[in-house]
């Protein structure tokens, strides 16, 4: 159980957290994607959804770094922020 342990329990309250309620920069991006898969926009308004979801997703990514509950939430919010630096620079 120790690297369960190490991995997934939350700092502060001693349990176990492996997901949690999206916050305000995850909420953007998800709300910002299905805009996109419903609407389709084009030109201007498409180009302003697919920026604020990344510039959100980003944000999120750098928040669970610095401030994840538990190693498994700052490793995800590395590899996320990874792929999605990756995923601008091979455009």
């Amino acid at each position: 159980m120790g690297l369960v342990d190490w991995l997934f329990r939350d700092r502060r309250t001693g349990g176990y957290t492996v997901a949690q309620v999206p916050n305000w920069p995850l909420g953007v991006w998800l709300v910002a994607t299905v805009l996109r898969l419903l609407l389709h926009p084009t030109g201007t308004a498409g180009r302003a959804l697919e920026v604020v979801g990344t510039g959100a997703l980003l944000v999120w990514a750098v928040d669970e770094v610095v401030r994840g509950v538990n190693p498994w939430r700052r490793i995800l919010g590395a590899v996320v922020g990874v792929a999605v630096v990756a995923g601008l620079v091979t455009r």
